[in-house]
């Protein structure tokens, strides 16, 4: 029994020490770029965690309309994330419903693509994707950019929302087309009300990719007026000579309020799908 109990505690032991390990190692990062935030100067190199002389000033910088475009820079990652958001949603939204409920040609060649599109990032076609850009006039355009994030959402989402899909029951289809129900009337008033919590984690993967990308947008956007937050972060300590850091950290800090104020918003649909999850077979 002694042994029994002693081995359970060594589980149990090795368990909260990996979930602290893993804690630590997430939340490590996060504190220092909070700490360095408040640090007077611009250099890191003598910033602490817990600084002496904490500031504001550099916070007070970032919203300085006349000497900083921070806010026009936050406004475009919102703008360019939002519109790919709804654009994802909608696409993804009707690309699964059509490969869970419809048998057609090509149909499994189709979600086999789907499967190795996801295998390739992309920033291994960026020189296509500039080059399309170019002869298609969109280079420069917060569009272009909507564009390609959206279309790179589709696959793996599709995927994700099909899998959702079809633990669905069919019946209630069949029984909606019984009722005289058409195509478009099941997938609205039926299907994607109890699709919300799939449909929410797809909006929030949709809105988190672009707002913190920097490949694409740094590839395509080349005016200062055009910049995405992590471009215009960038360009703060990209500059040969002084280089703001501390006012870098400051700038990504704001980053996740859109960010944890979408996922409060939506979390109740992840418990919901998490607990449906569980139920549905």
């Amino acid at each position: 029994m002694k042994s029994k109990n002693s081995r359970k505690f060594v589980r149990l032991s090795l368990t909260y020490l990996v979930i602290g390990i893993m804690f630590a190692i997430i939340i490590y990062p996060v504190l220092w770029i909070i700490g360095s935030s408040f640090n007077p100067g611009d250099s890191l190199s003598g910033s602490k965690m817990i600084p002496d002389n904490a500031t504001l000033n550099h916070y007070k910088e970032l919203f300085d309309l006349e000497n900083s475009d921070y806010l026009l820079w936050y406004y475009n990652s919102i703008k360019i994330s939002v519109m790919t958001m709804i654009l994802t949603v909608i696409s993804v939204s009707f690309t699964a419903y059509a490969f869970s409920r419809y048998r057609f040609v090509g149909r499994k060649n189709g979600l086999m693509t789907f499967l190795i599109l996801q295998m390739i990032p992309n920033f291994s076609a960026l020189i296509a994707i500039y080059v399309l850009a170019t002869r298609t006039g969109l280079l420069d355009t917060h569009l272009g950019l909507v564009l390609l994030y959206v279309g790179g959402q589709i696959p793996m989402n599709t995927w994700l929302m099909k899998g959702y899909l079809d633990t669905i029951p069919r019946d209630l289809d069949e029984s909606a087309k019984m009722d005289g129900a058409g195509h478009l009337r099941i997938f609205f008033q039926i299907v994607m009300p109890l699709a919300k919590p799939i449909i929410s984690v797809v909006a929030l993967f949709s809105f988190v990719a672009p707002f913190g990308d920097f490949i694409l947008a740094k590839i395509l956007i080349s005016s200062s007026e055009k910049y995405t937050l992590a471009v215009g972060l960038y360009s703060m300590v990209g500059k040969q000579f002084g280089a703001e850091f501390t006012k870098f950290a400051a700038g990504s800090v704001l980053i996740a309020i859109p960010i944890a104020l979408l996922f409060l918003l939506l979390q109740k649909y992840f418990v919901s799908g998490l607990t449906a999850g569980g139920t549905k077979g």
